[in-house]
């Protein structure tokens, strides 16, 4: 089933804690969910998907209907991003869940180290 990014976008920014900020940025033909700067979400033709790692990404890709997020058939599978359950959509108190654990992650990750600069 393809999917709206623009109204899964109204989806996530209805479920986030009244306490965090949201922004979002086209790209790809999608849109990014960002908190604190920070990318948490793809949102795109695939789906919801959100940016979890170790346990909590095992644990969202237990829940029947999540699956790992992948653009195309001919692309990998991503590692880090878990598209949510159609149901999921409906139901804003379990997606809000996901997206704190999903912030949480991002925002508790260091920052990428730099190459050196010539």
């Amino acid at each position: 089933m393809t999917q709206d990014p623009k109204a899964l976008q109204a989806i996530l920014a209805g479920a986030g804690p009244p306490d965090l900020e949201l922004a979002f940025r086209s790209m790809f033909g999608g849109v990014m969910g960002y908190a604190g700067g920070k990318v948490f979400a793809s949102l795109s033709d695939v789906g919801l998907a959100l940016k979890l790692a170790g346990p909590d990404r095992e644990a969202l890709l237990s829940v029947p209907g999540a699956k790992a997020l992948q653009y195309e058939p001919d692309q990998p599978v991503s590692k880090s991003y878990v598209v949510v359950p159609q149901a999921m959509l409906a139901d804003r108190d379990a997606l809000r869940s996901w997206v704190v654990c999903s912030v949480r992650g991002v925002s508790s990750a260091g920052a990428p180290a730099r190459g050196k600069t010539r």
